[in-house]
């Protein structure tokens, strides 16, 4: 005798899915956190709620994954040709998002809100920063292969510069924007570059902004310098 076939739920929908988060987003930009409801995110998806409800524990995880689906959509790590422009180019493109309303909006409420929830805020770390440090990791690999940076022996401390990188990277930009409410122009990611790359000193210097001013290949140091 065959055995008995597994019963096996309907396979979720990637439109839905789309849809589900889009709907978050432009409802967070109308309401707000406070006002928010999975049922008004159902309605504004062309969803039942049940549907929400199978995807996604509450309105916490809901938000979070709404925003983490805005940042794996827009930010990629392309190769300019030298770690510098891959840099201003991250840089740039991160200030984009930021700057569209439902993004701005999404990630100001959810980070208010983590400062409250413990649960929250592990799931930010998880499902947008860490995933978001991909970039980091990938622009690494890129600048050791062209001999831009040195190959890191300790994983460990391999680790800890990669977090760190991220941080001054992201915490520099969204404070740049959300914060002191300054444009992140071309020739902003520039003075940041030459900031990161090569220091205080080469970024007090004049023309220590422009794309190639000073360093290795592409403006920044010879590798093992940085």
């Amino acid at each position: 005798m065959s055995p008995p076939s597994r019963r096996t739920g309907r396979p979720r929908s990637v439109e839905a899915d789309r849809a589900i988060l889009g709907a978050t987003r432009a409802a967070l930009v109308e309401l707000g956190w406070g006002k928010l409801t999975m049922g008004d995110v159902a309605a504004r998806a062309g969803v039942a709620k049940t549907t929400l409800y199978r995807r996604w524990a509450g309105k916490n995880e809901l938000v979070v994954d709404a925003v983490a689906a805005v940042f794996d959509e827009h930010l990629m790590s392309a190769d300019c040709g030298s770690l510098r422009a891959d840099i201003e180019n991250v840089v740039v493109r991160f200030a984009e998002l930021l700057e569209l309303p439902e993004t701005k909006t999404a990630l100001m409420a959810v980070v208010a809100e983590a400062t409250q929830d413990e649960a929250l805020g592990a799931r930010v770390r998880s499902a947008i920063v860490d995933r978001q440090k991909r970039l980091v990791l990938i622009g690494r690999e890129r600048a050791q292969l062209r001999g831009e940076l040195p190959r890191e022996e300790d994983p460990g401390a391999a680790a800890r510069n990669a977090d760190l990188i991220f941080d001054v990277i992201a915490g520099s930009v969204v404070h740049r924007l959300l914060v002191s409410a300054e444009p992140v122009d071309a020739e902003w990611a520039q003075g940041f570059s030459t900031l990161l790359l090569q220091g205080l000193a080469a970024a007090a210097q004049p023309g220590g902004t422009t794309e190639n001013g000073g360093g290795g290949p592409g403006g920044q140091n010879p590798a093992g310098s940085v």
